[in-house]
């Protein structure tokens, strides 16, 4: 979203590439402001049309979308198509850039060189190549093939920190090439916090903790649970504040067996703002995370002004620096001893916080500096 509001807003002309279930449709600049428009809920999606019945086992939602995909489309085509779109369409050049690990196919990186593109591709993570354990069954293999593509395909790869760029740059040159790249730390958009909009009877009225995390086991919430049944009965809240994952059978099954007054909750599903009032006024944010490519959670925690505990990651010292306390989640007894003094102590204590992260105009700059 924030870099096709970066598009949208820049002079340059921009266009958007959509693969739908019936091959791609390409949008101007006026159907991305319709299209964004609609994901951000000033105009609702149109009707299915009658194409949208060939894909019946997509969502209705999915099929209203594409359908009006396809009428805002300058251009359309099917899959076997997209070398031509793109050469008919954009015969002096182009830069594609690709920021979600999704489309990282031969079909289109191949397509996009084929027509005299540029690539440029957002590495978040080699997260699955190093923790395969931690995937769900038949990723890791997808995922290794997609990062070969990039070793294969890109002109620039643009990454999210210099721990990912570090660890991203080994794999890539176990597959052959290492292309040029950037590190450009992600931005971020802050909500207003508004308690009103939090579920009755939150927050609590004492002293609490939250992680934001989905519940997988990368994100390490059995540690926590560990914690608190070693603290006892008097131990302050803790809200799980995400939705469940995979590859966490263990521990749904330890959350299903607690008790309706047990202190430790899960919160799916709450809105950015309830859950930007939750992270504010708790005693502290918990990431015993044990592996992360940036870590947004962490990072909004500190610049909401709460303070944060954390795994000892490199990644998150490089950008969250002296705004954290870190402690390696071996270390059990740390881990209970901050969380002890920091439900005793208010947060104002130590001081105010005031930590301001890096932004998108950072980002954009250096991303759109370094492209040529």
């Amino acid at each position: 979203m924030a870099y096709l509001r970066q598009f949208l807003h820049d002079d340059v002309p921009c266009w958007g590439l959509v693969r739908t279930a019936l091959g791609y449709v390409l949008l101007d600049r006026f159907g991305l402001a319709c299209f964004i428009d609609r994901v951000e809920g000033r105009d609702a999606w149109g009707r299915a049309d009658l194409l949208s019945r060939l894909a019946r086992r997509r969502p209705g939602i999915v099929r209203r979308a594409e359908s009006d995909l396809r009428r805002l489309a300058v251009a359309r085509v099917r899959r076997a198509g997209l070398p031509r779109l793109l050469q008919r369409q954009f015969p002096d050049g182009f830069d594609y850039f690709n920021v979600g690990h999704s489309n990282l196919t031969d079909r289109v990186l191949g397509g996009v060189k084929g027509a005299g593109g540029r690539v440029h591709v957002l590495v978040h993570d080699v997260i699955p190549l190093e923790h395969p354990d931690f995937q769900r069954a038949g990723t890791v293999a997808t995922f290794e093939a997609k990062m070969r593509r990039v070793s294969a395909w890109s002109d620039w790869v643009i990454y999210n920190s210099e721990d990912t760029r570090s660890r991203a740059r080994k794999a890539l040159n176990a597959m052959g090439r290492v292309p040029p790249d950037v590190v450009a730390y992600l931005g971020t958009d802050l909500p207003t916090p508004d308690s009103s909009a939090l579920p009755d009877g939150l927050p609590p009225s004492g002293p609490y903790f939250v992680t934001v995390g989905t519940l997988e086991p990368r994100k390490n919430h059995a540690f926590l649970l560990d914690l608190w049944e070693e603290m006892g009965p008097s131990v302050p809240p803790l809200f799980l504040c995400g939705s469940r994952g995979w590859n966490n059978d263990r521990l749904f099954a330890r959350l299903d067996a607690l008790p309706p007054d047990h202190p430790v909750r899960e919160l799916p599903g709450l809105g950015d703002a309830a859950l930007a009032a939750l992270v504010q006024g708790a005693s502290g944010a918990l990431f015993p995370s044990l592996a992360e490519g940036f870590g947004f959670p962490p990072l909004e925690a500190a610049q909401l002004g709460t303070r944060v505990l954390c795994n000892d990651l490199e990644v998150l010292h490089e950008f969250l620096g002296e705004n954290a306390v870190y402690a390696p989640v071996s270390d059990r007894y740390l881990w209970i001893n901050v969380l002890n003094e920091w439900a005793e102590k208010p947060k104002g204590a130590y001081g105010a916080m005031s930590f301001v992260g890096p932004g998108w105009d950072q980002h954009f700059k250096t991303v759109l500096r370094s492209r040529w």
